[in-house]
């Protein structure tokens, strides 16, 4: 499992657009794709999940990823969050 810690930087936090993004990047990969936010843990390629886990600007969250593409997964996931979801 590879997992990194990052803050979310873009304006609203992991609303829909964003959470879109998140959900089809974390899709295209065979690895299980998990964001955690304290004691909340939600799977990458649910929307509903991301969602749910109501991460707002500001907020660390970690992304976990297990899997055979993990590297990959985590590498396309954690640019993601780093660019600010394109905001």
């Amino acid at each position: 499992m590879r997992e990194q810690t990052l803050a979310i930087t873009n304006k609203i936090g992991l609303h829909a657009r964003p959470a879109a993004l998140l959900v089809k990047t974390a899709a295209a990969f065979k690895s299980d794709i998990a964001i955690v936010k304290g004691d909340k843990t939600a799977n990458a390629k649910s929307m509903l999940a991301v969602l749910s886990a109501a991460v707002r600007a500001g907020d660390t969250v970690t992304v976990r990823a297990l899997g055979e593409d993990e590297e990959q997964a985590l590498e396309a996931v954690t640019a993601l969050i780093k660019a600010g979801f394109n905001e």
